[in-house]
């Protein structure tokens, strides 16, 4: 049977069963499209990896693109930059690092997609193409962030084939890189004008703050910025500038992402850019870290930029009155963590008369006096010595070593405290003596001062007197113990430097020494001008080196330590340059820059008290009778301790300060020779400052004549050229006395000459008989005496007349 062809069933593809014929058709050259679009998607993406194996992306480690270094102060402000190889302020920051402000107004400014898109938004660059057709100017750009650093890293011409090879290094970068990591490409490396790079050097160059510090109005100038970065920099075109900023606040003002009120304060913010890309505070610290951490792109330190830019004035100005060539260094430590707040390594940095490039905070020079308060601390913790011992101040030679005074006088009879407080050699030297210097110059080792010796040298006496090298930083460092409880230490400048601290002394000997210390500032003829501000009262130490060359002046507090240096870096002798004169008008000015409430001294420990003692044995009174008790005094003991006088050099071998005599009988009542008694003597070296009723001859009773007389080991003097109890008078043709000639028999070695108590030279070399003159005596009761190097000693008393 014949079928009617049109009543046949139709063939259907078995993927389209059931569907009608355009549906069919339809799906077919879809799926086809699809295939070639497959096709096609895979082509380019065999042509982009080949591209991209090929035009690998130059990260800028790759094109020598180094960051700066910068050496920021406690709060991250700029102290010091260094700029790249090629002269680009550029510094590493990280998105984190930012004020979320900056992001917020960049993103929201530049590409609100940034994180959606693949590093080409087509609905941008639509948008941008239509409003270019339309208004036949650029309008909007249709960049992406992951675009505008491709551009950074490759620079190409504004052109079509410029656009279509900064949207395949963008998709490079999106391929190669996190969000995150272009962001942070971005932050690093865009223009801001000039030769800064970044919103880090931006931020610092132009608003003196770290990118982490910005306000609204701030965040949103340096999100503009780099769009026209010569045409808008603020401190050039801060009216252009404002324009640009208030375009980003209009934009955020539509998102809505800073309120109103944010909005409109940051509208009234005025633009005040400064550029400062070479910032200059503690540049000398800056070089000194950037030599010890090479490495680093930030360097943290715990500096006070305030307090630093004041440090550096006032350095400046004070140094302005001395000769030139002269320069200054100074030091403001924390004691709690001997954090270093204030480094001042010369006076005018960079200024080629005084060497402004040497750093004088780390240069070995002599500290004259200034060690002395550890001579005296040390000495308190090893018994020696109480706070008001009895020291010698007089012509004395201990191992051939003779120190003399600084104004070439001696007091006699003088305390611990006023030994210290005035700076006497003799006594330094005397204690040094009884420590060790070798004990002595060890501990000051152990606690962290580098003492230096000349070559060849062993520690010796001469170290009291400046007799070693130190540095200014290290002394900072021991002088903090008196106000930390003993423990002195390194002192640090940066926050990841450990606290590395020893004990120097006990926390007792530490506030003793401090508060003897502790005196009003000298007025000195600078500080007389200056004390319309009051002096402060604090602990504080001069030291002055043989030749003027270096004046020293440090003060303790509670809080702080403050030291301060003056002289020549080419170690040149500077007239009158002490460190009462030079340095501590200074320190004074350094001083009040602390609030006073930091002035305070440390806390007293408990078991320092003060008590009673006596000279010239040096005991506590209530251990001595009346009568040997001459002179009593107060004094800060540890544990109720008070050690005897140290002894007398000019003692013989077993000789002691306490000896028993008989006295003769008594002619007018007949009666018998006395009961032996003790009698409590003065050193023997003093005899020329005591009084009269203390001398020997007083205090020893007078001997029985038919008994031998003991012969003292030294003996006395004869003094020719002058009777005693005289009364002379000028001649009648002058108006003064003339000159007196006298001489000493008896010499053993040196004879030394007073009038008064006050020393007035000495003779040698002349034998057994010295020869002398002593210059036109005034008027008015004298005592002239001497004594040689053996202890021997004579005085006579006489009278001139005024005319």
């Amino acid at each position: 049977m014949n079928r009617n062809p049109a009543m046949l069933p139709r063939t259907r593809h078995p993927l389209f069963l059931g569907l009608p014929l355009g549906l069919s058709l339809g799906l077919s050259l879809g799926l086809f499209a699809a295939l070639i679009c497959a096709v096609l998607w895979n082509l380019s993406l065999a042509l982009f990896l080949m591209l991209d194996a090929a035009l690998p992306l130059r990260l800028p480690e790759e094109q020598g693109r180094d960051f700066a270094q910068l050496v920021a102060d406690a709060q991250g402000r700029p102290l010091r930059a260094f700029p790249d190889a090629d002269g680009v302020w550029r510094y590493p920051v990280a998105p984190e690092d930012v004020s979320p402000l900056y992001l917020t107004a960049l993103l929201a400014y530049e590409d609100r997609w940034f994180f959606h898109h693949p590093g080409v938004n087509p609905l941008a660059l639509l948008r941008a193409l239509g409003q270019w057709g339309r208004y036949g100017r650029v309008v909007s750009g249709g960049s992406t962030l992951t675009m505008q650093v491709a551009r950074i890293l490759h620079p190409h011409p504004r052109s079509l084939a410029g656009k279509t090879g900064q949207m395949f290094r963008a998709l490079q970068l999106e391929r190669r890189f996190s969000k995150d990591e272009i962001l942070t490409l971005y932050l690093n490396h865009a223009p801001f004008g000039g030769t800064l790079e970044g919103v880090q050097a931006a931020s610092y160059a132009y608003l003196e703050k770290p990118a982490s510090s910005l306000t609204h109005a701030e965040a949103a100038l340096l999100a503009v910025l780099p769009q026209r970065p010569s045409a808008l920099r603020p401190d050039r075109h801060p009216e252009r500038a404002v324009q640009a900023r208030d375009k980003v606040l209009q934009r955020l003002a539509r998102t809505g992402q800073w309120s109103a009120r944010e909005i409109d304060e940051a509208r009234m913010e005025p633009v005040l850019a400064g550029f400062e890309a070479r910032p200059l505070l503690a540049p000398l610290l800056a070089d000194r870290l950037r030599a010890a951490h090479p490495d680093r792109t930030v360097i943290a330190t715990f500096v006070d930029s305030g307090l630093q830019a004041a440090v550096q004035d006032l350095a400046a100005d004070h140094i302005s009155g001395f000769p030139p060539g002269t320069s200054a260094a100074a030091l403001i430590v924390n004691n709690a963590d001997l954090a270093v707040l204030a480094y001042i390594g010369a006076a005018r940095y960079g200024d080629e008369t005084s060497a402004g490039f040497v750093d004088m905070v780390q240069a070995v020079r002599s500290p004259g006096s200034a060690l002395k308060p550890f001579i005296y601390g040390l000495a308190l913790d090893e018994g020696l010595v109480h706070a008001e011992s009895l020291l010698l101040d007089a012509p004395l030679a201990f191992d051939g070593y003779r120190p003399q005074n600084f104004d070439a006088r001696f007091l006699g009879p003088v305390s611990l405290s006023e030994a210290l407080q005035r700076s006497l050699n003799v006594p330094a030297v005397q204690i040094l003596a009884e420590l060790g210097p070798g004990r002595w110059f060890a501990r000051l080792q152990h606690a962290g001062l580098d003492v230096r010796l000349p070559a060849r040298a062993q520690p010796n006496l001469s170290m009291a007197l400046g007799g070693v090298g130190v540095r200014l930083d290290h002394l900072a460092g021991v002088y903090a113990a008196l106000g930390r409880d003993g423990m002195a230490g390194r002192i640090r400048f940066t926050p990841d430097e450990p606290l590395a601290e020893r004990r120097l002394m006990s926390p007792e000997a530490a506030w003793i020494i401090h508060h003897v210390l502790r005196v009003p500032l000298e007025q000195s003829g600078e500080l007389h001008r200056l004390t319309r501000t009051r002096l402060p009262t604090v602990a504080h130490k001069t030291g002055t080196s043989f030749g003027h060359r270096d004046a020293w002046a440090v003060a303790v507090t509670a809080t702080h330590t403050v030291a301060v240096w003056i002289g020549r870096p080419d170690g040149a002798a500077l007239a009158h340059n002490t460190g009462r004169v030079s340095a501590v008008p200074l320190l004074h000015r350094l001083l009040l820059l602390l609030p006073p409430e930091s002035w305070q001294p440390p806390p007293r420990p408990a078991n320092v008290m003060s008590a009673a003692i006596c000279w010239p044995q040096g005991t506590l009174a209530s251990l001595q009778s009346p009568e040997d008790c001459h002179r009593r005094r107060q004094a800060w003991l540890i544990d109720q301790t008070a050690p005897p006088t140290l002894r007398d050099p000019l003692l013989a071998p077993g000789e002691t300060l306490r000896q028993q005599a008989r006295s003769s009988p008594d002619a007018d009542h007949g009666s018998a020779a006395r009961e032996p008694q003790t009698i409590q003597l003065w050193p023997p070296t003093l005899e020329p400052w005591l009084p009269e009723r203390w001398q020997r001859a007083s205090l020893l009773p007078r001997f029985d004549p038919l008994q031998a007389r003991p012969e003292s080991p030294r003996g006395r003097l004869l003094v020719q050229g002058i009777q005693p109890n005289a009364v002379l008078s000028p001649l009648p043709s002058r108006s003064s006395m003339p000159d007196l000639h006298l001489s000493a028999i008896g010499v053993q070695g040196e004879a030394h000459w007073f009038l008064n108590g006050i020393w007035q030279g000495q003779t040698s070399g002349q034998g057994p008989e010295h020869h002398w003159t002593l210059s036109a005596p005034g008027p008015g009761e004298q005592r002239l005496a001497v004594m040689d190097q053996a202890g021997k000693f004579e005085q006579v008393s006489f009278r001139v007349l005024e005319r």
